[in-house]
């Protein structure tokens, strides 16, 4: 197999709410909780996150029947706060998420590297079936 650049996977949307709400909705764990999922048989029964350069993040990850479930963690490259958060996973890869201000909505465009072990379009589904999952969360949510 070729050790050459892993192939990026780029996923995003517009949400329909101001950035500074969406950074405390994405970055909150007592909100990552409720948004973490890619489907309605998953959820994130457990979040930490130490949002600094340097900090690690958890989010435990679980089939709702108990059938399987993983941590997802890493540790943070770069902060900059309603703006651009960018990580490395526990198992190497790169992760950068950018928030654009666009008037009272919030442009959110997450760039990753992809894994090896499931086809791209998979993996580019389930990282934008999570985001979506993000947008609907934020969107009917009560104002903080």
């Amino acid at each position: 197999m070729e050790t050459g650049k892993p192939v990026t996977i780029t996923v995003e949307t517009i949400v329909h709410s101001p950035v500074e709400s969406v950074w405390t909705y994405w970055t909150e764990p007592k909100h990552i909780t409720q948004w973490n999922t890619a489907s309605e048989d998953w959820h994130t029964p457990y979040a930490e996150n130490d949002l600094k350069v340097g900090g690690k993040f958890l989010s435990r990850m679980e089939a709702k029947d108990g059938s399987f479930g993983f941590d997802f963690t890493g540790v943070y490259d770069n902060v900059s706060i309603n703006e651009v958060i960018s990580y490395t996973i526990a198992d190497g890869r790169k992760v950068e998420v950018k928030f654009s201000r666009q008037d009272n909505d919030t442009k959110i465009i997450t760039v990753f590297d992809a894994e090896t072990i499931n086809a791209v379009e998979m993996q580019q589904a389930g990282w934008q079936a999570i985001l979506d999952n993000f947008k609907k969360y934020v969107e009917t949510s009560p104002e903080e």
